[in-house]
This record gives C-alpha cells, structure tokens and sequence, in this order.
C-alpha cells in the first residue's frame, strides 16, 4: 500500500522513496524539453546521483522534498518541494517538476501545489514562501499568480540556459494572503 502524506483529489503527494530511482525519475533531468526552464539539464544524471538526492531528502528537516503521484495510474508524475526552510524567519522557497510530460497541461501543478502550500502555512507555521522562475517559463508564471503570488523583483541575466542569460523573476506569497 501507497505513503500518502498529503491528499489532493487526483493525486497524493508522498516522500521520494528509493524505488523512484527505478521509474521514470532518472530521465527527467536529462530531457532538455523538461528542463528548458530550470538549472538542471546541464550534467547527465546517474542513478546514484538519484539516490543520493533521495536520501537527502529523505533525511533533511530544512527541505520537505515529495514525490507527486497521479492516483489512477499511482505514477510519479513529478516532485514539489518547500526548500531552504528558515525556522527563524519562517520562509521557505517553493519549487515543482513535472517530469511525466503526457500529464502536462492537465491542472496537476496546481492541485499540488495548493496541497503544499496549504501544509506550509498550516502546519510548518511559515509566514512566507517564495519562489523564481526563467522568465520564458511562462506556466510556472501562472502558477505562481493562480496561487496568490505577487511578483517581487527580478534578478537580472541570471540563468545561462541555451546560449543566453535569461532574468529569474522572483516571487513571494504571505500567510495572510493564502486562501487555503
């Protein structure tokens, strides 16, 4: 039987498990189509390297790192994650994958992210989440203001993504603002 840690209606969302080394996983970072708009893509992934990172995340109290299962199919469609926890400040960064590229455009973004989000605010008592993106990476854009999202600033010419640099535009998101 499947670890849920947090529920949605059609998906779950679960801690990385070493087995996810096996699936699918292993070959999202080196699609370029993938990464077009994040820092990975840019050394081939191992198996081992998968598994290191796994057991990162499985051991890490400054990040919660899970893996995003579409529940008909019980597939890892991608991972989300609240990274570099500040239990003082109580802010954390947001971050997602979708690696399962036949699941994009189906609303599995949002529904994860509200999941969470949700979880950040309710339980781990942050008072901000942040997040950055490319700013060619335009679903994650939309992502961000469907959440709440207010975009904050830009850090200029800062990712080297096929050729050029590209602006990351940041973005950040209050308790107060969260609509849960």
């Amino acid at each position: 039987m499947e670890r849920i840690f947090l529920e949605g209606e059609r998906l779950y969302l679960r801690g990385l498990e070493l087995t996810d080394a096996n699936g699918g996983y292993i070959n999202w970072f080196d699609d370029a189509t993938v990464c077009q708009y994040n820092g990975h893509h840019m050394f081939p992934k191992s198996k081992e390297n998968l598994i290191s990172y796994i057991q990162f995340a499985q051991n890490t109290s400054d990040s919660l790192i899970l893996a995003i299962v579409e529940k008909g199919s019980q597939k890892h469609i991608g991972n989300i994650s609240i990274q570099s926890i500040d239990y003082i400040a109580r802010t954390g960064e947001f971050a997602i994958i979708i690696g399962e590229k036949e699941v994009w455009g189906k609303g599995y973004s949002k529904e994860a992210a509200a999941l969470i989000i949700n979880h950040a605010f309710q339980v781990l008592n942050l008072r901000r989440i942040y997040c950055g993106t490319s700013e060619r990476n335009t679903p994650m854009q939309k992502l961000a203001l469907a959440m709440g999202f207010k975009e904050e600033g830009r850090r200029r010419k800062t990712l080297f993504k096929n050729g050029e640099y590209l602006d990351i535009i940041e973005y950040g998101l209050l308790k107060e603002e969260w609509r849960s």
